[in-house]
C-alpha cells in the first residue's frame, strides 16, 4: 500500500477506515496487477493507465465507484446519469459490503472498460476498449 493511501486511510474516522480497508483488500485481491494511487484526492486503481475502481468518503458514506460500471450485469450499482459510464454503491458500515458482489464487479471491470485514459485527447468522447479478447490486456 502506498504511503498516500495510508495517509488517506489514517485521516478517516475509524468506522470509515474499516470500510476502506475491506474494500482495499478486495480490490487488491481482485486486481493484483492494477496500479494504485491517490488521484483527485481519493484512492483509485488503474489498469494500463486507465482508471478502473476507486473509493471516497462522501456525505452518504463511502462510495465505491467503477469507471465502467454502468455496463456491469447483473448489478446493484447506481448508474450516474450523464455521458460517462460510471456506477457506484455507498456503504455506511463494513457489514454492508457483499464480498461476492464486489468480486464480480472487479472481474467485470477487467473485461468491460471505457477509455478514460484518453478522454481529454478525444475531447470528451468515450470509446469502449477491446479487452479480454485474446490480446495482451
Amino acid at each position: 500500500m502506498s504511503l498516500s493511501l495510508l495517509d488517506y486511510h489514517e485521516r478517516l474516522p475509524e468506522h470509515d477506515r474499516a470500510i476502506c480497508e475491506r474494500l482495499r483488500a478486495l480490490i487488491t485481491a481482485g486486481l493484483p496487477d492494477a496500479e494504485n494511487k491517490v488521484w483527485h484526492t481519493h484512492p483509485v486503481w488503474f489498469l494500463k493507465g486507465n482508471p478502473i475502481v476507486g473509493y471516497s468518503k462522501q456525505q452518504k458514506g463511502i462510495r465505491l465507484m467503477f469507471w465502467s460500471g454502468a455496463d456491469f450485469t447483473p448489478s446493484t450499482l447506481e448508474v450516474t446519469k450523464g455521458k460517462f459510464k460510471d456506477a457506484s454503491i455507498f456503504y455506511e458500515t463494513v457489514e454492508e459490503i457483499d464480498d461476492a458482489a464486489v468480486q464480480s464487479w472487479l472481474a467485470q471491470s477487467r473485461l468491460i472498460q471505457w477509455d478514460y485514459k484518453n478522454i481529454v485527447q478525444r475531447k470528451g468522447q468515450l470509446l469502449r476498449l477491446e479487452v479480454g479478447k485474446g490480446r495482451d490486456d
